[in-house]
């Protein structure tokens, strides 16, 4: 397995999401999870497009595709479907992680002060 590559078991999870799969409408795409992976890739390294590693095709390509990709809500679908099957049992908040406002932990609050020439200017 490559450092910045998807298991199998990752795959497995979101290969159903993907347009150009085997039997789905429309072109099959040359290969998803070396797509999926080439994104992964540059996100990771923060590297530019034009720095792709050859090994993932050409970068233009790589980068229409996933304009594409995006604009036709193909992430938004595959991060909602990964969020139902969220494991949680680890999460916790606590007061290191998260902090309330002065205001909301019923704080006195300070009371403006009124100068004493807008007093007497009034009156």
């Amino acid at each position: 397995m490559q450092r910045y590559a998807l298991r199998d078991d990752q795959w497995d999870k979101i290969n159903n999401f993907l347009p150009g799969r085997e039997g789905h409408v429309g072109g099959t795409a040359a290969d998803n999870r070396l797509f999926v992976d080439a994104i992964i890739y540059r996100t990771r390294t923060g590297i530019p497009w034009r720095d792709l590693p050859e090994r993932y095709g050409d970068w233009k390509a790589t980068h229409k595709r996933l304009r594409r990709w995006c604009e036709s809500g193909v992430f938004a679908r595959i991060l909602a479907a990964l969020a139902l099957e969220a494991d949680t049992e680890f999460m916790s908040i606590d007061s290191t992680s998260v902090r309330a406002h002065q205001h909301s932990t019923g704080a006195q609050k300070k009371k403006a002060r009124t100068k004493l020439s807008a007093v007497r200017a009034v009156g």
